[in-house]
Order: C-alpha cells, then sequence, then structure tokens
C-alpha cells in the first residue's frame, strides 16, 4: 500500500485530500503542517508519494520540494497550487515535482494524479 504525506497549512485542505483518497482506498495517509513539517516526516516514514502546497509559512513547498529531493532524488511530489502561481508551478516542475494540481480542485484530477504516480490502492 502506498504511503502519502499531505502538506499543507490549512487543515481544511489537508482534509478534503484526505477524504477524497480515503474514499478511494488509499489510506496509509499522514499529515504535515508546512515545509519544515514535511522534511521530518518524510525522513521519518519515506512515503511513495507527496502532495504538497506551495504557499506555507516557515518553509514554502519549493524549498521543502529542493530539500526532498536533495535527500532522495527518486522523490515524488506533487505540488498544489492556487491559480496564478503559474511562475511557482514553473519553478516547481523545474525543480523535480512530477505534477501539480490547480486550487481549487476536482477529486477526479487528485485522483488521477496520484493513480498515474503510485497505482491503484
Amino acid at each position: 500500500m502506498a504511503k502519502i504525506l499531505l502538506v499543507d497549512d490549512a487543515a481544511f485542505m489537508r482534509k478534503v485530500i484526505k477524504d477524497t483518497l480515503s474514499k478511494s482506498g488509499y489510506n496509509d495517509l499522514y499529515e504535515a503542517v508546512d515545509g519544515l513539517d514535511a522534511l521530518e516526516k518524510y525522513t521519518e516514514i519515506q512515503p511513495d508519494l507527496v502532495i504538497m502546497d506551495i504557499t506555507m509559512p516557515n518553509m514554502d513547498g519549493l524549498e521543502a520540494l529542493k530539500a526532498i529531493r536533495a535527500k532522495d532524488p527518486n522523490a515524488n511530489i506533487v505540488m498544489c497550487s492556487a491559480m496564478g502561481q503559474e511562475t511557482m508551478v514553473i519553478d516547481a516542475v523545474r525543480s523535480g515535482a512530477k505534477d501539480f494540481i490547480v486550487k481549487p480542485f476536482k477529486a477526479e484530477r487528485v485522483l488521477k494524479t496520484v493513480t498515474s504516480i503510485v497505482g491503484n490502492p
């Protein structure tokens, strides 16, 4: 079963993604509240996929993406961004993000991305 780490400073966004994934059978889900927390949890649990917001306090998603990829060049990281953050999305992909999801997102888009990276639950 794939381990998935959800990283967003907004508890509501983590819950929406968590609910979407758990309804589809992905149940090995973990949460982090910012980039620093994500870096610690990544090292601790070695997830198969990270879904991470870009704009967060303490350490933003781009910094966390680069730090995680420095530790694990094969890390599967999908970035989430609000509409209008195209330059950040481009930077994320150049820094090794596997994909990006624009907020507000549809559940089908999240599931399609997760399935394409880690397979079915």
